[in-house]
């Protein structure tokens, strides 16, 4: 064996370089700005469109005021894409009974007969072309008791799926006695 040399030596000096990981670096930013400047030279920005209800020709005229049902507009809450169900044929007045069955307590459910001059037919064939054009969706015609109906489900805003029914309680020498009905479904979308 040989003698051990115990005099200190210098540590070996080696040397990184940070370029690579700079390389890297100003790779990542360079590709970001060529991006960047092609989505500024190819942005169209975003179309804005604009929504106007259907015109529905034929059939009965839609009343140019809502007021017949204001006992169930409720703006605190019916949200703002459920009230295009208020709609009513022209002619339309209220009749007594409108009522709240929960008055806020669970589901809101409110429900206003209401007197038309028409024949049950054109009453239910003016809330198919009305409600449908404003995206209603119609998915049970006939009461099980008979009566003529047509219920109408729409996802609200809220979270929540509304229903609209329009039943025909009576009708007679041109005159239709109706119940115009919207609830809020107890079953989220």
């Amino acid at each position: 064996m040989g003698a051990l040399n115990d005099q200190p030596k210098a540590p070996l000096t080696t040397t990184t370089s940070i370029w690579p990981a700079a390389a890297v670096l100003i790779t990542a930013v360079v590709t970001l700005g060529v991006f960047l400047a092609i989505n500024l030279v190819a942005d169209r920005g975003v179309a804005s469109t604009t929504t106007t209800t259907a015109i529905i020709v034929g059939g009965l005229k839609a009343a140019p005021s809502n007021s017949a049902l204001e006992y169930c507009m409720h703006n605190s809450v019916v949200p703002s894409n459920i009230k295009s169900v208020f709609v009513l044929p022209l002619g339309t007045i209220t009749h007594s009974g409108a009522n709240i069955p929960n008055a806020g307590a669970g589901d809101f459910d409110c429900f206003q007969p209401l007197v038309t001059s028409t024949n049950s037919g054109s009453l239910l064939e003016f809330y198919a072309a009305q409600l449908g054009a404003r995206g209603w969706n119609l998915f049970s015609r006939g009461a099980s008791n008979g009566a003529p109906q047509s219920l109408f489900q729409k996802a609200g805003s809220d979270g929540f799926y509304w229903v609209v029914g329009i039943t025909v309680n009576s009708a007679s020498e041109g005159t239709v006695h109706w119940t115009f009905r919207i609830y809020q479904n107890s079953q989220t979308i």
